[in-house]
C-alpha cells in the first residue's frame, strides 16, 4: 500500500449527486482520489456494461455515460491504473440484505473491483422515512457524517490491518443520526458504532396485479420506517436499525461448497444416446 492511499472513487447516483462529492472531500483528506462516475443516475443496474461511452471531465473527475461497472473497467484501465481501493458512495440510500447485492449499482461497482484483484467498499446511506417519499426525503452532506467517517477509517486502516486478506469486499451501511433530519444544524446524536455483520436473508418482495399491470414493492423499507422490522442480531439491518455502522466482509465470486447431493446427479446423468 502507497504512503498515501491512491483511490478510485465511483457511484451509481452520478457524479453530481452530494454523496459522491461529500466522499470525495473527506477521503481526500487522506488519500489521492481519482474520480470516474455515471454522468446520470444509474441505480440498481447492477452489473450492467456498455460498449461504447462518452466521457467529459466534471466536477473534478471523470463522467461516463455508462454504468458503474464501466467506471470501474475504465478507471482502472485508464485513469487510475493502480490504485490501492475502489471506493463506490456514498449511496444515497441503504444497500442492505443478501438480495440487493445483485441489483446495487453502489455493490456491483465493488464486486467488479474484486475481479480485477483490487480490494474495494461500497458505502451507503441508510436514509430513515416515514410518511414522505423516499425520492422526496431532503438528504444533504451533512447527513453523510457517519458514512464518511467511517469509510474514511476503513480506507486507512483496512488495509493494513490485513482485512482484504480474508474479504474482497466490504459491504458498508451508515444511519443517519436519530433526528437528523429534522434538525437544521450540526447537533445531533454522537457518533455511531461500528459492528461487523453478514447480509440479512430476510425478503419482503410482492407483486400485485392491477388490470394490465403490476405494482413490484419491497415492502422491506416501509417495515423499518415503521418499527416493525424484527431481524436477528449480527446482520446488516439489525445493525442499522440500532443506529450503528454495518461492515459486512464480502468474497466474489459467490461459491458454494462442494457436495455429494450434486455429485450424486452428475454420476446418474444418462449418456446420450
Amino acid at each position: 500500500m502507497n504512503e498515501t492511499p491512491e483511490v478510485l472513487l465511483t457511484n451509481d447516483d452520478g457524479i453530481d449527486a452530494a454523496g459522491i462529492q461529500v466522499l470525495e472531500a473527506g477521503l481526500g483528506e487522506i488519500a489521492n482520489v481519482t474520480v470516474v462516475a455515471p454522468a446520470t443516475d444509474q441505480s440498481a443496474v447492477g452489473r450492467q456494461t456498455s460498449t461504447d461511452v462518452v466521457i467529459e471531465e466534471r466536477n473534478g473527475g471523470v463522467a461516463l455515460t455508462g454504468t458503474p461497472t464501466d467506471c470501474v473497467i475504465a478507471g482502472l484501465q485508464e485513469f487510475c491504473p493502480d490504485p490501492d481501493l475502489v471506493v463506490a458512495g456514498c449511496n444515497r440510500g441503504a444497500n442492505l440484505g443478501g438480495y440487493v447485492l445483485g441489483r446495487s449499482g453502489t455493490v456491483s461497482a465493488a464486486v467488479e473491483a474484486a475481479f480485477h484483484g483490487v480490494p474495494a467498499i461500497a458505502a451507503s446511506l441508510y436514509v430513515p422515512v416515514d410518511d414522505t417519499a423516499f425520492e422526496d426525503a431532503e438528504v444533504e452532506e451533512r447527513h453523510y457524517r457517519e458514512a464518511v467517517r467511517a469509510t474514511k477509517f476503513l480506507v486507512e486502516h483496512a488495509i493494513p490491518a490485513g482485512v482484504f486478506d480474508h474479504a474482497d469486499y466490504l459491504n458498508v451501511n451508515a444511519p443517519v443520526p436519530s433526528g437528523y433530519l429534522a434538525v437544521t444544524d450540526d447537533s445531533a446524536d454522537g457518533p455511531a458504532p461500528m459492528r461487523i455483520t453478514t447480509p440479512s436473508h430476510r425478503y419482503e418482495m410482492d407483486a400485485v396485479r392491477d388490470g394490465d399491470q403490476v405494482r413490484l414493492e419491497d415492502r422491506i423499507w416501509q417495515l423499518m420506517a415503521d418499527g416493525d422490522l424484527e431481524e436477528e442480531p449480527g446482520t446488516d439491518r439489525h445493525a442499522i436499525l440500532d443506529g450503528a455502522v454495518s461492515v459486512s466482509p464480502l468474497t466474489a465470486p459467490h461459491t458454494t461448497e462442494h457436495h455429494e447431493a450434486l455429485d450424486g446427479l452428475a454420476a446418474a446423468y444418462p449418456p446420450g444416446e
